[in-house]
């Protein structure tokens, strides 16, 4: 066993790293290293037990931590692998449902909705709910989000619309049924069948339109595996042990399917903290977590409890706190078996502090003087503070008082990617090309930084707006007219209107993707934030990065992505009250103070943590029920006794303390703006403070010796290169290192090619190809998941029939110049796949592989990619990549530098697939012919070579521009690059 796994682990973390079989609950207290134990056990299975990556199963609840775990267990393996089964619980049941969906009446070609979308369904079928006590008065579209809520939560308890159904016609033959709806004058059967039934019209909506929701997909998968025994026990067969991280989040349902997945042994392992469950209203059941023991007698526990965050006084306060939620935590109901509390393994003391304020600007005030007296007293940087709220809206004044003493700060939050301004900029400026009557997309886009415009000379065009009753724009039209404008912003403005005009004009016949890229880049707006070298550009390019993907997840669901419709859909998300989701890009983001909620907060620790806001009604929060709440009994999880709302505000309110690393401070104050004073919060009392105004007396804010924002543009860019290289990465790299900063680290949009989409079309059709020629060979068995059973050496016959069908089901039409181009594509690659079909005289060889991802070892680091095909030959096995690109002279040999891609392909197949690579292959489609070259290990030594120095070269870039005609020509940032001889 490699000394690397259980290097450094204390002992409670290696007991549960090398649990053997049977169920494992480990109860991981905060800063216990959880994560670590996790990927330390996965990766002691895979060497120790000899497992493969695909027979262990490991679930969490977001992508960020899937993600942080394969990296992990990337480091710890010395070997390439397959592609690893750690994913969320919706990633995991997606997967699943995309090749099992059909085994129980799905549609396989199933589309994800989120919430918007989900809305938008709704609006255009509302007529069709038949509903009378829900009939929407007022604001349809809030009526919609409370029935879309209260669907995800019966499916957080598994219950089907037939379940509804079925109990709603339960109530009605009760004869004894004497209560009515909510003080109404109808009977409750009534409401309830109702509900039922636009529950079922729901899921009948999504079925037509080939869709489904979050939701569904744990719902679905749930149903596979209870309706089809054969596939349940495949999966049974393969996932030999199944993890689950923070298993005090998982919902009815969810457990429901993990008990559905473990074999007759119940390797199962469970990974999570009671004190720590926070997620009720997404439907996370604590009860989970509090009765594992009884569902598995018989199971282990590990309690982890050294703690490598926080100092001791720290954990003791947290400790003595929590004790208030007894008799409901695991501590009490296991008996005297475990103890929960923390024991810190840093020495010292922090510091904690109350500070209790006459009213809330003085709170604020007070915080950031802390902060800054900190900063100025130790080794700190901005990023070691945190300022943690209980909602959203209480952060205002705090993010005004760093704005005010110029400390650079973030407000980190989860949602909100529409309100940020670059996003609202481009926004507005799509607003004003749909309807020039905007007024106010017109006057936002006047303020554009980068235009420079004079405040007065805006301020003289409203006025004229109003005073003339004329739309702004028009007056922008005829701006020499305009009396009191500056001489010096009229050729700006003009400039302006002509930029307006002429996207107007592309807006429609052009995509919402295309205009706004355009738009961007034409009006100078995308080089003015890319080109800054301030922390706020690097990060409002990341906003905009995200925008895009918005955009684009709109191109693919709509065929109609017209600039009107982009901005309807922005219009519905924002009426159901979707601000828009923002990644975790901020963790490697500027220095900076950050200001979040508790919830945001989860999983992360700082060195000075403020909790804010402690007065009665902000923190514990009032208790907001459900618009419709599911009936009792249809509701499956075990509720616990006592005040449940309360005791999920102090499990939210301990995960606030054990963020603190080295100090740990708490605000209030008397006043917040209401007519009566506010009583400190009941946590304060449990904690033993007892508020005392605290008098402010002169203020290091008003010294005027703030210390000086540090700005380090290279250390942030750094901080974004991939975990994960890639064959794209390097091609990118060696064209140009800003290119690859652009691409690769801003990751900054590029408009779609019409090769691109040639491109995957023709490679989804080799896939669909070859996977036909594999169900044939089988006898038309489709390719199990599971166990895939030796594939038969013959050849198959496919007609070309058949291909052009497949060819024209895959076609993407997106990008080409003109309908007349995409036709002449549409010709060539007909063309292209008959000789295709010829070269192969209309018979194929199913493959071994099929678009087989992998990642792979390079030096210590992680290189990722897929192989387009890998057929089984005498000696070993081909690695064949199609190439839709230009081709090159067959009469010359291929450089073995040309072939990087191909022998990276060969590494992966010796190391991860354990095949001996014997022939290299591209397949180019405008050649018609394989071109074949032997696999040679002293070419292969020089690519790794070539590799690793790839890598090295990446890590230690200044990302300079090294600019040529050619390459310059054909990059998509040539527009906004200042460096560029395109």
């Amino acid at each position: 066993m490699p000394k690397e796994i259980l290097e450094g682990l204390n002992e409670e973390q290696r007991q549960a790293v090398i649990h053997e079989n049977g169920p494992l609950l480990i109860i991981a207290g905060a800063g216990t290293g959880k994560t670590t134990v996790i990927t330390r056990r996965i990766a002691w299975l895979m060497q120790e037990k000899k497992l493969g990556a695909d027979n262990i199963l490991t679930l969490t609840f977001t992508e960020k931590a899937a993600g942080e775990m394969e990296e992990r267990i990337d480091q710890l393996l010395p070997y390439g692998y397959m592609d690893l089964w750690v994913s969320t619980f919706h990633a995991f049941c997606e997967r699943v449902l995309k090749q099992y969906a059909i085994d129980i009446g799905l549609p396989p070609d199933f589309t994800i909705l989120d919430q918007t979308d989900q809305a938008l369904l709704v609006r255009e079928h509302i007529d069709e709910f038949d509903l009378d006590y829900y009939k929407p008065l007022g604001n349809p579209t809030k009526f919609i989000h409370a029935l879309l809520a209260h669907f995800s939560r019966a499916k957080d308890e598994g219950i089907t619309p037939e379940e509804y159904l079925a109990y709603a016609e339960e109530l009605k033959q009760n004869e004894d049924q004497q209560e009515f709806a909510k003080g109404e004058d109808i009977p409750e059967h009534l409401r309830i069948a109702e509900i039922a039934n636009a529950y079922h019209t729901y899921q009948r909506l999504l079925l037509e339109n080939s869709a489904f929701d979050f939701g569904d997909l744990i719902l679905y998968t749930l149903q596979l595996l209870k309706k089809r025994p054969k596939i349940a026990e495949a999966f049974q067969k393969q996932f030999k042990y199944v993890l689950v991280d923070e298993f005090q989040d998982t919902n009815h349902a969810q457990y429901e399917l993990v008990r559905a997945l473990l074999s007759d042994e119940k390797n199962i392992t469970v990974v999570g903290d009671d004190d720590q469950s926070i997620y009720k209203f997404r439907g996370a059941s604590i009860s989970n977590i509090l009765e594992f023991k009884k569902d598995f007698s018989d199971s282990s526990e590990v309690v982890l409890t050294r703690n490598y965050r926080s100092k001791q006084n720290i954990l003791d306060l947290a400790y003595g706190f929590i004790q208030q939620n007894n008799p409901n935590r695991l501590e009490v109901s296991l008996g005297k078996k475990i103890s929960k509390k923390l024991v810190s393994e840093r020495k010292g003391s922090a510091q904690i502090e109350h500070m209790h304020l006459a009213n809330q600007e003085q709170e604020a005030r007070r915080v950031v003087e802390k902060i800054v007296e900190i900063k100025k007293e130790g080794d700190t940087t901005w990023s070691d503070f945190a300022i943690l709220v209980r909602a959203n809206d209480h952060a205002n004044l705090f993010l005004s008082m760093l704005e005010r003493n110029g400390i650079p700060y973030q407000f980190v939050a989860a949602r909100g990617l529409y309100q940020q301004p670059v996003v609202l900029d481009l926004i507005n400026y799509l607003k004003l090309l749909d309807n020039y009557h905007e007024q106010k997309a017109t006057y936002r886009v006047l303020g554009f930084p980068h235009i420079n415009l004079p405040i007065s000379d805006i301020m003289q065009l409203n006025e004229q707006s109003r005073r003339t009753n004329t739309p702004l724009f028009e007056l922008l039209k005829t701006i020499r007219m305009v009396k009191g404008v500056s001489s010096a912003s009229i050729p700006k403005i003009e400039k302006l209107v002509s930029l307006i005009e002429k996207h107007t004009f592309a807006a429609k016949k052009e995509s919402v993707g295309q205009v706004a890229l355009r738009a961007l880049r034409e009006t100078g707006y995308l080089s003015n934030v890319t080109e800054r070298k301030d922390p706020a550009s690097i990060q409002n390019t990341l906003y905009l990065t995200q925008f895009f993907k918005k955009i684009q997840g709109f191109e693919e669901s709509h065929p109609e992505s017209t600039v009107k419709d982009f901005l309807k859909e922005i219009e519905l998300a924002q009426d159901v009250g979707d601000t828009g989701a923002i990644g975790n890009s901020w963790e490697v983001g500027p220095d900076t103070v950050k200001v979040m909620t508790v919830h945001g907060a989860k999983g992360l620790e700082f060195r000075y943590v403020f909790i804010v806001s402690l007065v009665d009604k902000r923190f514990p929060s009032i208790e907001r029920k459900e618009p419709i709440e599911l009936p009792d009994a249809l509701v499956k999880e075990t509720i616990p006794e006592g005040d449940v709302h309360l005791e999920e505000e102090r499990r939210l309110f301990y995960v606030a303390l054990t963020r603190a690393k080295d100090g740990l401070f708490l605000t209030s104050a008397e006043d917040y703006g209401g007519l009566r004073a506010k009583k400190p919060s009941r946590f304060l009392t449990e904690l033993g403070f007892e508020p005392k105004i605290e008098v402010l007396e002169k203020s290091l804010l008003e010294q005027d010796d703030v210390p000086e924002i540090q700005t380090d543009e290279m250390k942030l860019i750094r901080s974004r290169i991939p975990k994960k290289f890639s064959f794209t990465q390097f091609q990118a790299f060696k064209s140009c290192p800003k290119q690859y900063k652009y691409a690769h680290i801003l990751q900054i949009p590029a408009e779609g090619r019409f090769t691109f989409s040639f491109g995957k079309t023709m490679h989804s059709v080799m896939q669909r190809v070859f996977e036909l020629a594999t169900e044939r060979a089988r006898g038309g068995k489709q390719t199990d998941l599971f166990e895939a059973a030796a594939i038969p050496d013959k050849d198959v016959e496919i007609p070309f029939d058949e291909i052009k069908k497949i060819y024209e089901e895959e076609w993407l039409n997106e990008w080409y110049v003109s309908k007349k181009h995409e036709e002449e594509y549409f010709e060539k690659g007909k063309e292209e796949l008959h000789a295709f079909h010829a070269l192969h005289g209309g018979k194929f060889k199913p493959a071994l592989h099929l678009e087989k991802g992998f990642t792979l070892k390079v030096g210590g680091h992680s290189v990722k990619g897929q192989i387009d095909r890998v057929d089984r030959i005498d000696g070993g096995v081909r690695i064949v990549d199609y190439k839709t690109g230009k081709p090159p002279d067959p009469s010359k040999n291929m450089p073995a530098s040309d072939l990087w891609q191909l022998y990276l392909y060969a590494r992966a197949a010796k190391e991860a697939l354990k095949e001996k690579p014997v022939t290299l292959s591209y397949y180019y489609f405008d050649l018609g012919q394989y071109i074949d070259i032997e696999w040679n290990e002293k070419d292969e030594q020089k690519i790794m070579q070539k590799t690793e120095e790839s890598i090295e070269g990446i890590l230690k870039s200044n990302f300079i521009a090294t600019p040529s005609k050619f390459v310059c020509k054909y990059c998509d940032f040539k527009d906004i690059c200042e460096d560029s001889l395109a």
